[in-house]
């Protein structure tokens, strides 16, 4: 089976796209507090590239993530411009940290392609541990945000913590993040990449 080129062209391209904006960030300490999980992804998918490899699907829905969390990081995600869409919404919020939040759902497809190409569930079962892993990862988040917005203090807390002065932030977070999971499912049964790859083990 060949082997595609577009991961590595992607991971390339994600590297130089890092260094760019990792140079003089509005907030260093933001910055490092948001790209910590980036590097933390990116290096496992690295790492595991040549025992598993995803389907470019796969890679590109991830590196989505990345790559918008790697821009939230660089402005803090309540500074991104994203004016036009705010005023598309007729809102007064920047709902760049939703986009990102909603992304974070991405990964259940990934996740449901690894354990369906690996036997490890069934298609339904996948579905389930994509939707809860990723509810688990959102409240986990948001619990970790709080804990660093407590300890930090300041303005690089409140910059972390995103709240935007909506008290109800971190559900409306947990909410982006397990329509992006349902988005993810969804697709993965229309697209069913468990019957299309096939992995060299």
């Amino acid at each position: 089976m060949a082997v595609s080129r577009f991961p590595s062209i992607l991971a390339l391209v994600f590297i130089v796209f890092f260094i760019v904006l990792g140079i003089d960030p509005v907030s260093r300490e933001v910055w490092l507090a948001e790209v910590i999980p980036v590097v933390g992804v990116f290096l496992i998918l690295l790492v595991s590239y040549p025992a598993f490899k995803f389907s470019n699907l796969a890679y590109l829905m991830m590196a989505f993530w990345m790559f918008w969390h790697t821009v939230g990081g660089h402005y803090t995600f309540a500074n991104v411009p994203f004016g036009f869409v705010t005023d598309l919404l007729g809102s007064e919020r920047n709902h760049f940290d939703r986009i990102g939040h909603f992304s974070v759902g991405f990964y259940a497809y990934p996740l449901m392609e690894y354990m369906t190409r690996r036997r490890f569930a069934g298609v339904l079962q996948a579905s389930f541990m994509g939707l809860f892993f990723i509810m688990a990862v959102a409240a986990a988040y948001e619990i970790i945000e709080w804990q660093y917005a407590v300890i930090e203090g300041g303005e690089a807390g409140i910059e972390f913590l995103g709240s935007q002065g909506d008290i109800w932030d971190a559900q409306k977070d947990m909410l982006s993040d397990t329509l992006g999971a349902l988005f993810s499912i969804v697709l993965f049964w229309m697209v069913r990449p468990d019957k299309k790859v096939r992995t060299v083990f």
